[in-house]
């Protein structure tokens, strides 16, 4: 799996769309840094999503975490796997010394443990799949939450779209338009403040 490559299908999608917010006290740099588009139009802002990424502290807690997660697995399978054929190469060797019903018993045993071996990657690869799917999940409500509550502070934006380098409806913006170090800083606090508590 690619180093961010589901964080950042989930974090790309974030702004596209939504109203913004902004931080408690920043209404007068918002709108001195966010143009109108036309008197009475619609007032419109970017965040980009690969700073968002990079420098958001959940973010990168959360990668490292699905990193651990996802090398404990591997840990654990290869564990299983040297585990069994250290098994079965003791069978080889000690098998003829057995009964013939402890000789059955035991290659019982190690075709249950090689079908198990045949699927145990695969489950392991989806529960870590699956962890990290809840994990975005977890990151993009916090993402959504905050900039929820950003707008609902100010009354700010009608619209904010996503700016990221490889994949963004924004061709060009104004820099005046990126509020992305608001949000990044405001989203950094608040996730600051519970990791405290």
């Amino acid at each position: 799996m690619k180093k961010n490559t589901i964080i950042y299908a989930v974090v790309a999608t974030v702004a596209l769309g939504l109203a913004a917010c902004n931080n408690t006290n920043s209404k007068q740099n918002a709108e001195a840094s966010a143009p109108v588009v036309a008197e009475g139009g619609l007032k419109i802002a970017y965040v980009n999503t690969d700073t968002l990424l990079a420098k958001y502290q959940y973010a990168i807690d959360m990668e490292q975490e699905l990193v651990a997660y996802k090398e404990q697995q591997e840990r654990y399978y290869q564990q299983q796997t040297t585990q069994f054929q250290t098994d079965y190469q003791n069978y080889l060797k000690n098998g003829a010394s057995m009964t013939l019903t402890q000789q059955q018993q035991k290659e019982a045993e190690l075709k249950q443990r090689a079908e198990r071996m045949a699927t145990l990657e695969q489950e392991l690869m989806a529960k870590v799949a699956d962890r990290q799917v809840a994990e975005n999940t977890k990151l993009l409500n916090a993402i959504f939450a905050f900039i929820r509550e950003y707008n609902a502070a100010n009354q700010q934006f009608d619209l904010i779209l996503r700016k990221s380098f490889n994949d963004t409806p924004v061709l060009y913006a104004n820099p005046a338009m990126d509020i992305t170090d608001e949000i990044l800083a405001g989203l950094n606090e608040e996730y600051k403040n519970i990791k405290d508590k």
